[in-house]
């Protein structure tokens, strides 16, 4: 009878993870597919000016690879180059300066705020300062881009042309990461095929009905919480300046640690429409070639993704268990207690589940091999989660670069 009953409840976890992969397979929009870039491009006949904004934390050593990317992008319109430095300890304004020097191109301007004051996390803090340097040239589109990003030549140009084209307020580009580690292949395909998962590209761009009434300003003092799916990548945000201070960009958002998402929400709060998909031609220059690279990178903001809270990390941690590691061991078990039926329904899911994280590693030129591992790459990401959990409640929350977040309190004006 115990025995029986082991078999049963295995089985009902198999069946339960199939479930769950089918309902992500066909219902979750359509996450796992890499087609979303951007649309259709027509040219302006005016080119709208443009302000860059680079805020830059002791990134001397990415600079090299990524500012001169920026200053010789070919955009037809007026375009100009903020670089923030944020309190870098490495040289990084001055050696901006020398490559601007040397490589000519866009106008460049290096400028620091100082050390952020309470409430704000360091990096938004020098996008105020940058955002506000840029105002004094009255652009009409802001594009927020990180200094470890580097853009191909026409990348300006076809962001502007794309948020032109779809009428989009936020155009943001997920930067492809760099792969080259064994660490890098195993984990950084994951990264993005997990955050397409939750945040899924094809619902970010659609526009509700209180969306429409926020930015017509009717509902949105009622209703104005209310947003769909919003994200964006931090890498690449083309950002028009009226949605910025329509949504009050950086400000409403300033504590912040998932800052691109915060962003977007903020945006789509307000009415604007919001725009992100994979990139071409925008790629990382950040090497993570060691796990312990890539375990900070996930587990400085993990848990503030979950808004601190340990019920949702007890649902995380249970989630992920169920989707990603009950497969392969319903599989083994049922195949070790000659339980036919709960193998095959195991294996099915990690079928499922294999092929529905192939088309993400072919975009990162990746084999196909390393689909089945995806459980225990799901495992390690269960464990950065929980290690970031840990390390909020130990007082180190979210750390980057000497500086460390504690949970955020409430802004009273968030509106």
């Amino acid at each position: 009878m115990g025995q029986t009953a082991r078999v049963s409840a295995i089985t009902w976890i198999a069946a339960a993870s199939l479930a769950a992969w089918l309902w992500l397979l066909l219902f979750q929009g359509f996450f796992w597919r890499t087609d979303v870039r951007l649309p259709a491009l027509r040219e302006p006949r005016t080119w709208p000016s443009v302000c860059v904004v680079v805020p830059a934390r002791d990134e001397a050593a990415m600079l090299p690879s990524s500012l001169p990317s920026l200053l010789a992008q070919d955009y037809p319109g007026r375009a100009e180059i903020f670089l923030v430095d944020d309190g870098s300890r490495d040289g990084t304004g001055d050696l901006a300066r020398e490559l601007a020097r040397r490589h000519g191109g866009l106008p460049l301007t290096v400028d620091s705020p100082g050390e952020p004051p309470a409430g704000w996390t360091g990096k938004l803090w020098a996008v105020r300062h940058g955002i506000a340097l840029a105002r004094t040239r009255e652009p009409a589109y802001l594009l927020l881009t990180d200094a470890d990003i580097a853009h191909a030549p026409d990348s300006l140009r076809r962001l502007v042309a794309g948020a032109r084209t779809g009428g989009f307020d936020v155009v943001s580009q997920m930067a492809r990461l760099r792969v080259e580690s064994l660490w890098e292949r195993l984990v950084v395909p994951a990264f993005v095929y997990f955050f397409a998962q939750l945040y899924p590209f094809r619902r970010i761009s659609k526009r509700n009905k209180e969306n429409k009434e926020n930015r017509e300003g009717t509902a949105g003092e009622k209703k104005g919480k209310r947003t769909g799916t919003a994200a964006a990548a931090g890498g690449c945000v083309l950002l028009s300046a009226e949605a910025a201070e329509r949504a009050r960009i950086p400000d409403s958002i300033r504590h912040a640690v998932i800052d691109d998402v915060a962003l977007a929400r903020a945006v789509k709060r307000t009415g604007g429409r919001v725009w992100l998909g994979l990139a071409d031609g925008v790629d990382s220059v950040r090497p993570y070639p060691r796990l312990r690279d890539l375990w900070r990178m996930v587990s400085r903001s993990a848990y503030a993704q979950l808004r601190h809270n340990l019920l949702l990390l007890a649902g995380t941690v249970g989630g992920l268990a169920l989707v990603y590691l009950a497969p392969p061991v319903t599989l083994v078990v049922g195949a070790a207690l000659g339980d036919p039926a709960t193998a095959v329904l195991g294996g099915t899911a990690w079928l499922v589940m294999a092929g529905t994280y192939v088309p993400m590693l072919r975009y990162y030129r990746q084999s196909w091999w390393l689909a089945p591992l995806l459980p225990f790459t799901a495992f390690l990401y269960l464990l950065m989660t929980v290690d970031s959990a840990v390390q909020h409640y130990r007082g180190r929350g979210a750390a980057w670069k000497g500086r460390t977040y504690p949970r955020p309190e409430p802004v009273a004006d968030e509106g």
